[in-house]
């Protein structure tokens, strides 16, 4: 018996018939195992059998099957089974043609293979006492099993355009090397551990590449942009060279795809080996950047960046190429450090494979919230007795809201509470029996009784065969037993993917998509909150504002004598009284017994509820506050221009500071004034850049052209430089509009940014104090007068 985990699972169509090979990562050692005469299936309505029978009649290797399942409107079907997947994709062509539906057709053989055995990435496979690496139709059974994986981290360098290749950095627990293209052979040595291996030739490096790359044969490459540039080029420069970019284990062959259009991106499918990019993975994790590259994400997180910086960094690579090979062979390996550090440090190996195990995804997948959580619902779903529906085949004109956002009171306040309800989406669900396969039940049933639970729009749920509510509670209590264990990975992983089923069952993009299902959960998440909110006021507290899960409370009653002790004992009373409250009324009223969970979250000392800019009415999804808590004062800015890239650095700079000496009730006047003095003295040039990506092709940008076009444009055209989609742009505002910071020609519109970015800081906050920063410089501007 072999305990091992999922690397790469692969199909392919043979005159034997359909087989898959998987490859397994155990303690032994990689395993491979093929699986052989497998079959295609999907589903038809079982009264078309006989018409699908006539239109299928010229082509063989292919049954059908009576079985014990029906679609969402509980009419039967019947299973078609077919010996290789083309012979499928024919077949539902042609009944598709003849108008009739094709159920689960989409379905790819591996995923069907391993859900319908509840395998997400570990499993117990069967050798029969074999030893062998590679192991033909064994059984394989569902396990826990968490793997060692060997991962190692790649980089290379190359000339400006990519076409010519200079070095390959690699970084493992065993090696670290560059393997450097130069016309002398010897080998030097860096540091301790660290060599650089000379090959005479690019052929020479990318062979020495591959020979270590068996030699060591680790399970997962990392880097950084590593499939869309690193391998993409070794790919490109391979062909050109003639030579087989053998990254795959056992001989495999290496598949790539490209989305269309420019930009698209690039996807690489390694038979035995998973190809991990650090930047997917922070993404996945929901780590938010200003900017992703390697250097600020590692000055970031590590505390250190690239050797090299700068606009002009393409050109240093090549004049050390030319001039110095050590020093870039020493800027290669730095590279490849920082990503195996950011890896190490934020776990992210552990964070992917934990997310695998969850859901069936693949260690590489990118997104795929959708497909994760058909992948577990499936299997579950077809011992309910159910096939899926096809992606839009639901037609109707109810729309689902989104969460609930209570108006705001705008003001300045001393001591505000936050309640916040725990996961609630996942604990409506949870509570309230919400799933698809519970509200088809009810639809054919057409009862209303003890064991149904109404929703919105119509929407009722049987309790005996909901799915997600159990699915949440074991993911629930597995991410308990996390945060115990202190698996800190999985406990995240485990977050994420709960917090994603409200997503997916909400999005036109999943099969499972129904409005009265998804509203079910966003409506009874606005009455969650909207009642919250009359049940605290009784207590004698006001509520200034509500977001989808949170209440802010004001403790508005002897203010200036309420200490902050006093003010967190409160907030732990009013979160369990309000646990207690739904409890009762929702045993009461529905005899549900309730998931649901409200913690008393944060206590802020000062609090800042703005106005919408221009006008008197309360903002939302914005607000700023002072955390006193262990003798700390933490300062918290949510949506304000302090978070947002989008701003330039002096906005955000500026409204820290301010914020915080009003906070703290220090002098604020002086920084106003010294502010502006000093912006417009030119002292604060390096903080006046504004940045932004490029969402579209610069000529498709036709009416009103946004400033950062217009600093493309102008790049392009004054510098020659090649402008693209996804490209971050640098701008500055200066007296002839947007223009690009590396190609500035006019002088910096000063006036811009006192009234763009420091005054709409200044009076969101100044406002309620009854004053402005015009009132401030004004009056500044007077003494002198």
């Amino acid at each position: 018996m072999h305990n091992a985990f999922l690397l790469t699972r692969h199909w392919r169509d043979t005159h034997r018939g359909l087989e898959l090979d998987l490859w397994w990562s155990t303690d032994t050692g990689p395993l491979q195992t093929r699986h052989t005469a497998q079959e295609a299936v999907f589903f038809i309505p079982e009264h078309k059998l006989q018409s699908a029978r006539q239109i299928l009649a010229t082509l063989t290797g292919w049954h059908s099957k009576s079985v014990a399942l029906k679609n969402r409107d509980g009419k039967p079907v019947a299973a078609l089974y077919f010996r290789t997947v083309s012979l499928a994709r024919e077949a539902e062509k042609r009944l598709t043609s003849h108008a009739i539906p094709c159920w689960e057709a989409d379905i790819r053989p591996p995923e069907r293979f391993l859900m319908e055995r509840f395998i997400n990435a570990s499993a117990c496979i069967d050798a029969s006492g074999e030893s062998a690496t590679k192991l033909v139709n064994p059984r394989l059974m569902p396990t826990q099993y968490h793997p060692s994986l060997r991962m190692a981290s790649i980089d290379i360098e190359t000339s400006m355009d990519a076409q010519s290749l200079y070095s390959i950095g690699v970084w493992s627990d065993q090696t670290q090397c560059v393997f450097m293209v130069a016309s002398y052979s010897t080998t030097h040595v860096l540091k301790s551990g660290v060599d650089v291996v000379v090959c005479d030739s690019e052929r020479a490096c990318l062979e020495a590449f591959l020979n270590w790359l068996a030699r060591e044969d680790p399970d997962a490459l990392i880097g950084w942009n590593v499939i869309q540039f690193d391998l993409w080029v070794l790919h490109n420069i391979a062909k050109r060279l003639k030579i087989e970019l053998r990254l795959a284990r056992g001989g495999g062959r290496v598949y790539w795809r490209e989305e269309k259009g420019e930009g698209g991106r690039r996807f690489i499918s390694v038979p035995g080996r998973v190809m991990l990019d650090g930047i997917d993975l922070l993404k996945a994790a929901n780590y938010q950047f200003e900017s992703f590259s390697l250097d600020f994400v590692a000055s970031q997180l590590l505390g250190e960046g690239k050797l090299l910086h700068g606009a002009g960094r393409g050109e240093d690579i090549t004049r050390l190429f030319e001039q110095d090979k050590l020093q870039l062979a020493r800027y290669n390996i730095k590279d490849c450090e920082l990503v195996w550090d950011i890896f190490v440090q934020q776990q992210l190996l552990a964070f992917a494979v934990a997310r695998s195990q969850l859901t069936g995804l693949l260690l590489d997948r990118v997104g795929g919230s959708v497909a994760a959580f058909e992948y577990s619902y499936l299997p579950r779903l077809h011992r309910q007795g159910y096939i899926a529906p096809n992606l839009g085949e639901l037609h109707t004109d109810i729309v689902s809201p989104g969460g609930y956002v209570m108006d705001s009171n705008p003001g300045l306040y001393d001591h505000v509470l936050v309640l916040d309800f725990k996961s609630l989406y996942p604990s409506i669900i949870r509570t309230f029996f919400i799933d698809p396969c519970a509200f088809w039940s009810t639809q054919q049933t057409q009862y209303k009784g003890k064991d149904t639970v109404p929703g919105f729009n119509g929407a009722e749920f049987d309790r005996q065969c909901a799915i997600l509510p159990s699915m949440i509670e074991t993911l629930w209590q597995a991410r308990d037993e996390a945060k115990k264990s202190a698996d800190l990975p999985l406990s995240y992983a485990i977050k994420i993917i709960m917090n994603s089923f409200y997503g997916v069952l909400g999005s036109s993009g999943c099969r499972f998509f129904d409005p009265r299902v998804a509203s079910s959960i966003t409506l009874r998440g606005h009455e969650i909150i909207q009642r919250s909110k009359q049940w605290i006021e009784s207590q004698g507290y006001q509520v200034i504002y509500g977001d989808t899960d949170s209440v802010f409370v004001w403790l508005a009653t002897n203010e200036s004598e309420l200490t902050d002790d006093a003010a967190r004992k409160i907030g732990h009373t009013l979160a369990e009284g309000l646990n207690q409250w739904w409890q009762d009324l929702l045993l009461a009223d529905f005899k549900l017994q309730t998931a649901l969970e409200i913690e008393f979250e944060t206590h802020y000392k000062k609090f800042l509820m703005p106005t919408i800019r221009g006008s008197e009415e309360g903002s939302k999804k914005r607000y700023a506050g002072m955390v006193a808590e262990s003798g700390q004062q933490t300062l918290v800015f949510k949506g304000l221009e302090s978070v947002r890239t989008d701003w330039t650095e002096l906005a955000r700079k500026f409204q820290t500071q301010l914020y915080e000496n009003i906070f703290l009730a220090k002098p604020y006047k002086d920084l106003v004034v010294n502010t502006q003095q000093a912006l417009m003295a030119g002292e604060l040039d390096e903080q006046l850049v504004y940045r932004k990506r490029l969402r579209r092709r610069l000529n498709e940008y036709e009416k009103n052209i946004p400033p950062h076009v217009q600093a493309a444009r102008k790049l392009k055209e004054w510098t020659g430089e090649t402008v693209q989609r996804g490209d971050w742009i640098r701008y500055v505002i200066t007296t002839q509009g947007a223009e690009p910071v590396s190609a500035r020609h006019h002088p910096i519109d000063y006036d811009h940014y006192r009234e763009r970015q420091l005054a709409p800081v200044a009076d969101a906050i100044l406002y309620f104090l009854d004053d402005s920063m015009a009132a401030i410089t004004d009056q500044q501007l007077s003494l002198f007068g």
